[in-house]
């Protein structure tokens, strides 16, 4: 076998009959792969030649896929590329479903096939095509950085095919519907909420965060700053909302600025009654003890007062798309401004 200049790379055989083509990185290692004949070693090692030369080579470490999510995470999180909540939801998926099945395969040595049979694995176990589809984000994003970082050539999640979700019908509420889910909430505890989800368009876990320090009940307006969910094993966790588009400042009517009004006092007469059980959170929509409403317990009063109105069981989430936000009760208009 003719000898290369230095730089060209080598093939040689092993005792064990394996073909290897090497070449040698700047910094003094030496990157391998392995063949099965001589033929394919050949064609590896133009390979490596060619990437080396582009910049396309993995240089990184021979590290788990592991303990590159969780460097890769962990990274995300002080680099703020990524909000507290889905920092929790990253952090439970990866510990909880990618690393038991994928976690002990080396980095650079993760193929589609690996991806494509844990997706059918989950599917296999009775998880929805929308959860597995949230696997697929994760990877994607964490290799699509293992590939910035020039630890890998590719991203793998490019040559799988993700599960197909199902598109959620909107059921928005008529005007009619929405008066009558109203009328029946009328005196609840979830009246004044409800009406500011359906005049405002604000999302659950924005209503449920909501502190009095956002209200401006003088110039009548509400500012969203932050959002709110229940993740698993770490509880409520309040964070900032998903886009910047969504920080907004949001011109209230003024007959919902006297429910919020009217809201205050009598949240004051519940803090009262409570005395030393009180936590003073200053949140607007609080329970009892003026800590978070659960988003479960949220859930489970909708359906029933959705039920008591005769209305379609809807998610809480259709509420915000009545009118697409631009017809309020009592013909008032709502304005929603971004800052």
């Amino acid at each position: 076998m003719a000898r290369r200049k230095q730089g060209e790379g080598t093939v040689f055989r092993r005792k064990d009959g394996r073909f290897v083509a090497q070449i040698r990185l700047e910094n003094g290692k030496k990157k391998l792969r392995y063949c099965k004949t001589e033929k394919e070693a050949h064609v590896a090692l133009r390979t490596m030649l060619h990437e080396k030369e582009q910049g396309m080579l993995p240089i990184g470490p021979n590290q788990t896929l592991k303990a590159y999510l969780q460097e890769w995470l962990e990274q995300a999180y002080k680099l703020s590329a990524i909000r507290t909540g889905t920092y929790y939801i990253y952090s439970s998926m990866i510990r909880n479903h990618i690393v038991p099945i994928l976690g002990h395969i080396q980095l650079q040595k993760l193929t589609p096939q690996h991806i494509q049979t844990f997706y059918a694995k989950k599917l296999d176990e009775g998880l929805s095509a929308k959860t597995v589809s949230h696997f697929h984000t994760v990877m994607h994003k964490a290799l699509s950085q293992a590939v910035k970082w020039n630890l890998v050539a590719r991203n793998v999640c490019d040559l799988v095919t993700a599960p197909s979700v199902k598109r959620h019908e909107m059921k928005p509420l008529t005007p009619q519907q929405a008066q009558r889910l109203l009328k029946v909430a009328h005196e609840h505890r979830l009246e004044v909420l409800l009406t500011l989800a359906v005049t405002t368009g604000m999302r659950r876990g924005e209503l449920l965060a909501l502190h009095w320090d956002d209200v401006d009940l003088i110039e009548g307006s509400v500012y969203v700053r932050r959002t709110i969910s229940r993740i698993g094993k770490f509880g409520l966790v309040e964070s900032e909302p998903k886009t910047q588009r969504s920080k907004r400042k949001i011109t209230l009517p003024p007959f919902v600025v006297a429910l919020l009004q009217q809201h205050r006092q009598q949240q004051l007469i519940m803090r009262e009654k409570a005395g030393d059980a009180w936590q003073e959170r200053d949140i607007v929509f609080s329970n009892r003890h003026g800590g978070y409403i659960e988003p479960a317990n949220l859930f489970t009063d909708f359906k029933r007062l959705l039920e008591q109105a005769s209305l379609p069981d809807i998610r809480f989430h259709d509420v915000r798309r009545f009118g697409d936000c631009k017809i309020a009760l009592k013909g008032q208009r709502v304005r929603a401004i971004t800052f």
